[in-house]
């Protein structure tokens, strides 16, 4: 959508549908599309992978999200939401909540958090689902200025100081056992019982789709930003294919 908006044209593929199914690699993959395109937007399931096949291509490439390791575009949305929202970044309480450990959204939006001043942030998942170590290492070397507190439940003395509670979803994709899944997923879920504990004026995101995690209910307060930040996403991609494309903007 933001290269259409932008006036650009599109093509997809995926590995269903493209060569990659008769075994072609991703590096030749990516060669391929350098050939026809002035940019590539690549997801694919390994960590990793994005920045690897960058070194095979002419032209940019954009990191979609890797697996469970990053998605830097979404980051850079969550940001923006935050700021359009709450007018800045400097001196809030986020709250990341759910899959920690998988969710590729929060290990990005960590390490660009801590680029803020005085921020705190808050890791509430299960014990199995706990934000990674690299990520929280990653936080203390660039800012050990920055507070960053674990939680195995979602209190109500953590939603009272929380300026942004940022929800994530548990994803069935990376569970061998239907068993946990479900425990997991029921963990956390946020109703209006749930909002009734939080500030006035804070926010509640998600990157999208939710499952159960968020109650629809919750869909008419207006701390509900979720839906918005869908919109900002789309404003802040086609400003960063602008300024990845065209050199005079």
């Amino acid at each position: 959508t933001a290269m259409l908006r932008l006036g650009g044209q599109v093509f997809t593929a995926n590995s269903e549908s493209s060569s990659v199914a008769k075994g072609e690699t991703l590096e030749d993959t990516v060669r391929t599309f350098a050939s026809y395109a002035d940019i590539i937007t690549l997801r694919h399931p390994q960590p990793g992978s994005v920045q690897g096949a960058s070194r095979f291509a002419n032209i940019p490439v954009l990191n979609a999200g890797d697996g469970i390791g990053e998605h830097p575009t979404q980051a850079m949305l969550d940001t923006f939401t935050i700021r359009e929202e709450l007018g800045t970044v400097n001196g809030l309480t986020i709250t990341l909540v759910g899959d920690l450990k998988n969710g590729r959204t929060v290990h990005s939006l960590a390490r660009v958090l801590a680029q803020y001043k005085n921020v705190t942030l808050n890791y509430v998942s299960p014990a199995s689902l706990a934000m990674p170590e690299s990520v929280k290492r990653d936080v203390a070397l660039r800012a050990p200025y920055v507070e960053q507190h674990e939680f195995a439940e979602l209190t109500d003395a953590v939603l009272a100081k929380t300026d942004v509670l940022y929800v994530t979803r548990v994803q069935r994709e990376r569970f061998a056992c239907e068993d946990e899944y479900e425990r997991a997923r029921s963990a956390f879920v946020i109703d209006n019982g749930v909002m009734r504990k939080c500030k006035r004026n804070m926010i509640v995101m998600h990157p999208l789709p939710r499952v159960t995690e968020i109650a629809p209910e919750v869909d008419t307060d207006q701390r509900a930003a979720y839906f918005r930040q869908m919109q900002y996403g789309m404003f802040v991609r086609m400003a960063l294919l602008a300024l990845v494309l065209c050199r005079n903007f």
